[in-house]
């Protein structure tokens, strides 16, 4: 119906004169709407002609069409390939099936008016590779990378993990193998921790050094420390801001009652009631420790059949619909609350924030990405990250702010306590996002960390935090 009102109605005729049948039927008040535009003739048409609505549906008006298909104010009509929305500083490079949208800052490259009253005492060997959170991009670091590039004298690299800001996407990421690839071998999840972790040591390689200082925000900070555990010889140092790790809860250490037992001993063999006794209790905490493998062993089943459900659900269309509703109901909402002071959230850091969303495919990325991370945490052989906390060597910085509505600052004290010879920073009146909402105390902080760890003054490397 929309096409043929197009074609046939001339805009220099009334348009009653050009449909006799309607003139003949309807009121001279629906006329005068009509001419005047405040009644749409389509729908006035349609029940004049049957007498409902029953043959012809009322079309959403052009503006309505729009801003059904609107996701955080972006046009989802209007995607473009990501390259297209990069920055003129912006670097792409490939690896894997992927293009990795990145950025590079050098201090000695960069003009003498941004470098403040910060000055370079002495150059690190090692890079900076900054890991963004979820949701989120490498816009994130825009505040402090270069001033981390000053303060530091070395190379600061940021890039977009896959499934963020402008890397780009794969519509099946079970389809596509490398260039190369052994076509019998299952190609790897360009969406897993495993490919992060992978992309992370790629970008080390790339700035042709031996060894990386990595700088984790939120679930960036998972990539940090997975990265650590795969190849500890080439992390220097790792610093986690607001680390949305989960800190294992200090368990009370339990009393040993080998002296208790050894001096028993002879008491026991004394008396047969003891020595009977004390076969009996063990023979029950025997039993009950079969009892407990047998329930957590079918615990684990019944999730692991749950996850794998709940994986083919994120990896149907109706996950992908669910995910756009989602990011256009909550995102906005989501940026503002990550900050203790919402105001400071300018149209400017929306509009970064939301610029991903224009990219093709950004929606299946997400799906996808939440799909692989549902089913990566599978019961496995390797003991859990939080598990594995105490066998860290190199230097750790904490930091977190006061008031995290996100992940809360004593979570970030307690993984703290549980890294060997980590220091915390807690940034007071300060939320999520340390280094946008504080970026000068941010900045301070690292800069203090950098010069007691790798001796840029006259001190001894970092060792346990007391």
């Amino acid at each position: 119906m929309s096409v043929a009102y197009n074609r046939f109605v001339c805009p220099g005729r009334p348009v009653l004169q050009q449909f006799p049948a309607v003139e003949r039927k309807t009121s001279a008040l629906q006329c005068e709407l009509v001419r005047k535009g405040r009644l749409d003739f389509k729908a006035s048409a349609s029940s004049s002609f049957t007498g409902s609505g029953a043959d012809y549906s009322e079309p959403l008006s052009t503006a309505q069409k729009k801003k059904g298909r609107k996701i955080a104010g972006i046009d989802q009509d209007e995607l473009v390939d990501p390259k297209l929305l990069a920055d003129p500083d912006s670097c792409f490079c490939e690896f894997q099936v992927l293009q990795l949208h990145h950025k590079i800052c050098d201090s000695e490259s960069e003009p003498q008016d941004l470098l403040h009253d910060e000055t370079i005492s002495k150059k690190l060997k090692f890079p900076l590779i900054l890991l963004h959170g979820f949701g989120a991009s490498l816009f994130s670091w825009n505040a402090v990378m270069k001033r981390l590039a000053n303060v530091s004298g070395s190379k600061v690299l940021s890039f977009d993990r896959p499934a963020f800001g402008l890397t780009s996407r794969v519509n099946n990421p079970f389809n596509h193998a490398p260039a190369g690839a052994i076509q019998d071998t299952k190609p790897l999840n360009p969406y897993s921790m495993v490919f992060s972790v992978l992309a992370t040591l790629y970008f080390i390689d790339f700035l042709a050094a031996e060894k990386a200082i990595l700088v984790g925000h939120s679930a960036g900070c998972l990539v940090a420390a997975q990265t650590y555990f795969q190849a500890p010889e080439r992390v220097a140092a790792m610093i986690l801001v607001a680390p949305a790790i989960v800190a294992p809860f200090t368990s009370p250490k339990k009393v040993k009652e080998n002296n208790r037992e050894d001096g028993s001993k002879s008491d026991n063999i004394k008396n047969p009631f003891f020595s009977l006794l004390s076969i009996v209790s063990k023979f029950s905490r025997f039993i009950a420790q079969t009892v407990m493998h047998l329930l957590k062993g079918m615990a684990n089943m019944v999730n692991s059949l749950y996850k794998k459900a709940l994986s083919a659900f994120f990896r149907s269309s109706v996950a992908v619909m669910l995910v756009r509703m989602v990011i256009g109901k909550f995102g906005i909402l989501a940026i503002k609350n990550a900050w203790y002071d919402a105001s400071k959230v300018t149209d400017s850091v929306l509009e970064a924030y939301t610029r991903p969303l224009r990219a093709k495919g950004w929606d299946r990325a997400l799906v996808e990405f939440t799909a692989e991370t549902v089913a990566s945490s599978l019961p496995e052989s390797n003991p859990p990250l939080q598990e594995r906390l105490s066998e860290i060597t190199c230097p750790v910085l904490v930091i977190t702010g006061d008031s995290d509505r996100l992940v809360p600052s004593w979570n970030a004290m307690r993984l703290s306590k549980a890294i060997p010879g980590s220091h915390l920073e807690v940034i007071k009146k300060c939320g999520h996002l340390p280094h946008e909402e504080k970026p000068d105390e941010f900045v301070t902080i690292v800069d203090n960390f950098l010069t007691r760890v790798f001796g840029r003054i006259e001190s001894q490397p970092l060792q346990a935090a007391t």
